[in-house]
Formats: structure tokens, C-alpha cells, sequence
């Protein structure tokens, strides 16, 4: 668990830990290709600096993820969901703050959709149908969560959730949730671009890069190298 074991976690449990994740994301996926939203943005309605916020597990690999998307200006790690001010990751990782680990994407719309962002978060970024953990972490600050910022995003968001559970793309229920966003806590700096900063390091290594390689094979339309590489 990412919690409890140092970033130079024993390679002995690397190896079981990384089978695991594997067999879990083959399990919660069914052998079909995520569908496109139907709701795409209303024409006229691209704006830069647009902004949206999703949670799904550990915050490094999901940050990374958008950092490599076309059209996003940035990715910031922080939390959201809970009910305790400018809380530490400490406090977070406890599990008794209500936050969750999530990412605040700035993003130009007129080169990306929020709907786009959407499937990305539920194609790769992370399993939604993990509930209260995602592979080794567990906790509810590693819920999936998308934390919607106007009605028009809340809408996007529960129409793309109904298409994927019309189309039994995975085999498992979906259960991620789809809340208000009332408030974003930056997390702390050494947080911030954690993959970019320590791409070697043995968790990035087995549960986040082959996130990114997933970005990459799965959408290369959208795939960029971010300027933290």
C-alpha cells in the first residue's frame, strides 16, 4: 500500500503487487472500447482556462495522465470532498478528513472537451469501479470522484457514466461519484509533477507509467509529452 511502504519499497513485493493491479484492471474491464460521449460541448462554447477536477486514487498517476493531454494547461495535485480546511497530506492519508487525493485540470476546450477529459479519466486514469481504493492504496481518499463545477459539467458527467453502464464496458459496477466541488486544496510541493520528478521509482514504475502508456497507445490523437519531460 502506498501508505504504508517507503518509495523504496522491497522489490519482492513489487512483483505480486504489480500482478495484482494487472489482474484487477483485466478483471473490471470487459474486451470493448470505451464509447465516445454523447454530449458534445455546444458550438461556440470553447474557452480557454476552463477547469475540472477528478479523484481517482493516488493523485501522481491521475495528474500525469492529464499532464500529457493535448490542450491541458496544467494538472495540480490536491484535495477535495472534505470537510476539514487546508488539510496535510498526513491528515488526508488518515482517511478522517472526508478528502480525497484528486486533480484540478486547467484546460483550453477549443483543443480538448470536457467530455473528452471524462473518457480519458474512466479509459485510463483509473478503475471506477474500485470502491473506497484503487489497486494497492485503500481508503476513501482514494475514491473515484468526479467534482463538478456547473450544471453543464454534472450533466456531461452523469450521461457519460449511464453510456458506459448501457454498454457494460466493465464487468463490474461502476462507482464513482459524482459531487459538487466546493473547495480544492493544493497539495504540497513535493507532490506536484511527482512522476516527472521520480519516474524510477518503484510505484511510478508499476501502477502510473503504464497508465500513461495506456494514454498513449489508446489515444493518440490526444497524447503530448508534457514540458515537465
Amino acid at each position: 500500500m502506498k501508505r504504508a511502504l517507503p518509495r523504496v519499497a522491497l522489490p519482492l513485493l513489487l512483483a505480486p503487487m504489480a500482478a495484482v493491479l494487472l489482474a484487477t484492471q483485466l478483471g473490471a474491464r470487459r474486451h470493448v472500447e470505451s464509447p465516445s460521449p454523447s454530449l458534445p460541448t455546444a458550438p461556440g462554447h470553447a474557452v480557454a482556462d476552463q477547469t475540472a477536477v477528478f479523484a481517482g486514487g493516488c493523485f501522481w498517476g491521475v495528474e500525469a495522465v492529464f499532464e500529457h493531454l493535448r490542450g491541458v494547461a496544467s494538472a495540480t495535485s490536491g484535495y477535495a470532498g472534505g470537510s476539514v480546511p487546508s488539510p496535510s497530506y498526513e491528515r488526508v492519508s488518515s482517511g478522517k478528513t472526508g478528502h480525497a487525493e484528486a486533480v484540478r485540470v486547467v484546460y483550453d476546450s477549443s483543443q480538448i472537451t470536457y467530455e473528452q477529459l471524462l473518457k480519458v479519466f474512466f479509459a485510463v486514469a483509473h478503475d471506477p469501479t474500485q470502491l473506497n481504493r484503487q489497486g494497492p492504496d485503500v481508503g476513501t481518499q482514494y475514491r473515484s470522484v468526479v467534482f463538478y463545477g456547473d450544471d453543464e459539467q454534472r450533466r456531461a458527467a452523469e450521461a457519460y457514466v449511464a453510456q458506459l453502464r448501457a454498454a457494460k464496458t466493465f464487468r463490474r459496477p461502476i462507482v464513482t461519484e459524482i459531487v459538487p466541488l466546493t473547495e480544492f486544496y493544493v497539495a504540497e510541493d513535493y507532490h506536484q509533477d511527482y512522476m516527472a520528478h521520480h519516474p524510477d521509482a518503484p510505484y511510478i514504475v508499476f501502477n502510473d507509467a503504464p497508465k500513461v502508456e495506456r494514454l498513449r497507445r489508446q489515444f493518440p490523437e490526444l497524447y503530448r509529452k508534457p514540458a515537465t519531460e
